[in-house]
């Protein structure tokens, strides 16, 4: 039975149209790899998925792909056209080759709160326009955050639509995401709407002028409990060096309410972000050498299911009777924030 409910492409063998190339990743039930047009000789990402290892998770794909379609923004990552024969489902998408945020800072010789600024104004105006069209990302992390080309000027995009729901679905209740930038609504069993990716730009916010991440605990339940209360800091000496503005801007993000946390526009027009109050004093050393404590060499970058990691959600919300999505994620471990050396 045909997976794709667009026939248009069904009887079209990709080879004839596209030669695919090297592997650039895989996951449990597909692979990406590099695709050359065969006419225009232009490079694409096609992500080859194969239907036995999909069944059961029929309806998420289907999702995924129905809200690309909608999509139509520089900084998003962009569905060209898909393919289907018996055994494999083939998404031809735009190869995004300037790799991962968190990379690209520690590649750099020179960092500012200037640069982060204009990253999460990239950011900001991506999730603005899938708010317009009533669509919640819900898996907003810097893994998710890529450059498009290695050029310096290279724009930001943000990929895996996995997690994305459309308002028009019904009302969102499902725990889901990555436990350290999921919002305190989610995490209280509450309905919730767009303002969980804004909860999640100010976590990532937090991360581009330090480093590591505002929520932390080795204790599942501890860490939980930190992000519902919003209980952070900005810890001296890795905060003495930025801006109260950039600080003002992280706070009106991580408001456990969400009627009080800043949505996109108010956000785009903080003065952290468009009014130049984003210092411009070299911060690398510090954050690039937090990044690699956090996120290169310990717990941050090692995927596990997170059915471990919110297993006491999922226990409450199937006594709700509702359903728990779960996806690879990552959680810090002890050594993995710079107040515990």
């Amino acid at each position: 039975m045909p997976f794709m409910k667009d026939p248009r492409k069904r009887a079209e063998d990709i080879s004839a149209v596209y030669e695919l190339k090297e592997k650039l990743g895989e996951g449990s039930f597909s692979e990406v790899r590099v695709a050359r047009h065969r006419s225009s000789q232009r490079l694409v990402a096609v992500k080859c998925i194969h239907k036995r290892a999909l069944k059961g998770k029929e309806a998420l794909l289907e999702n995924e792909i129905a809200v690309l379609r909608k999509i139509d923004h520089e900084n998003i990552v962009s569905l060209e056209e898909t393919f289907e024969t018996p055994t494999k489902l083939y998404l031809v998408m735009t190869l995004v080759t300037g790799g991962e945020l968190l990379d690209r800072i520690l590649e750099r010789g020179n960092y500012t709160e200037k640069d982060a600024s204009r990253v999460i104004q990239q950011v900001l105006e991506a999730i603005r326009h899938l708010h317009q069209l009533g669509i919640v990302h819900r898996d907003l992390k810097p893994e998710n955050l890529l450059y498009e080309s290695p050029l310096e000027d290279s724009k930001i995009v943000i990929s895996d639509f996995g997690l994305s729901k459309m308002e028009e679905q019904g009302v969102l209740s499902t725990a889901c995401g990555t436990p350290a930038y999921v919002a305190p609504e989610l995490l209280q069993q509450k309905t919730y709407g767009k303002e969980v990716d804004l909860w999640a730009i100010g976590v990532i916010s937090y991360i581009l002028l330090c480093g590591y991440p505002p929520f932390y605990h080795e204790n599942d339940t501890q860490l939980y409990r930190l992000i519902v209360e919003a209980e952070y800091e900005f810890d001296s000496p890795y905060w003495d060096d930025i801006s109260e503005s950039a600080k003002d801007f992280i706070s009106h993000l991580l408001q456990t309410c969400p009627e009080t946390r800043y949505d996109c526009e108010q956000a785009l027009q903080h003065s952290w972000i468009s009014g130049g109050e984003a210092l411009e004093k070299n911060i690398h050393g510090s954050v690039s050498e937090q990044i690699q404590k956090n996120f290169v060499k310990s717990q941050w970058k090692r995927a596990f299911n997170a059915t471990v990691v919110v297993c006491h959600l999922a226990k409450k919300t199937q006594a709700g009777g509702d359903e728990v999505e779960m996806e690879d994620c990552a959680v810090g471990g002890a050594e993995a924030h710079p107040t515990a050396h």
